[in-house]
């Protein structure tokens, strides 16, 4: 019996045909034929079950033989705000174990300490999108550009309950994960990780001031890609649905 083989296919229900690169790894790698069937993936909370009319070297056309809508795996949203690391390989990890646990955004932050000013956000949603497919999720995160601290602190929707984690033991902060506790599960939540020399203190003054809450993600000290996975596991725990 061959493998199951998903694939992940923007807009699936109404274009027929693979991406390029999926094509071509269908036909050279998995080498499916037509009449093969596969499964398709939208990341927009679908699968569908098809069967592959054409086959060439870069190409491969489907019919959909049946669409399986599917529930999300936990409630609300999981937003992850962070500084990326000087090294990229941290945040390819990062984004990698992220999508695999589960959450719905990553947005890459420009901050007063931040050793790298430049992200190459296709890279990372790629890897988000091998990360979707691994691990069968049904929605995939958006990734997006780097974006400046203030900028992104003054557009955070209403809806949205923000955390900011940081080290300055002269600001309170509360258990991230008793502060998850407390929300209703159903409530969207943004969680903020700094960089490795941390946020400034102004930079947390000022998300106070904007009505984020201060929060520790426990008492050890922690790099800034463990952190991110451990507020997106934190959150996740609060947040999903019991099968």
């Amino acid at each position: 019996m061959k493998e199951v083989r998903y694939f992940f296919v923007p807009d699936a229900s109404s274009v027929g045909e693979l991406p390029a690169d999926e094509a071509i790894h269908a036909a050279r790698v998995l080498r499916l034929q037509p009449g093969d069937e596969l499964f398709l993936m939208d990341g927009c909370g679908a699968f569908y079950h098809a069967r592959a009319t054409l086959v060439t070297q870069k190409k491969l056309c489907y019919e959909i033989l049946e669409t399986l809508p599917q529930q999300p795996a936990w409630h609300g949203k999981v937003w992850l705000a962070i500084a990326p690391t000087k090294m990229m390989e941290r945040m390819e990890w990062l984004a990698e174990k992220a999508t695999e646990v589960g959450f719905d955004h990553l947005t890459f932050l420009q901050c007063q300490f931040s050793e790298r000013k430049d992200v190459k956000a296709s890279r990372i949603d790629k890897i988000v999108v091998s990360a979707v497919k691994q691990s069968r999720k049904a929605w995939k995160p958006q990734v997006d550009e780097l974006t400046a601290f203030k900028t992104f602190i003054d557009a955070l929707p209403a809806d949205t309950h923000c955390f900011i984690a940081h080290c300055y033991n002269e600001i309170e902060r509360r258990d991230f994960f008793s502060c998850m506790e407390d929300l209703s599960p159903s409530a969207n939540v943004c969680i903020l990780i700094g960089p490795e020399g941390d946020f400034s203190i102004n930079e947390v003054r000022y998300a106070l001031s904007r009505g984020c809450q201060s929060v520790s993600l426990g008492n050890s000290r922690l790099r800034t890609e463990t952190a991110g996975l451990m507020g997106i596991a934190m959150a996740h725990l609060c947040k999903r649905i019991e099968r």
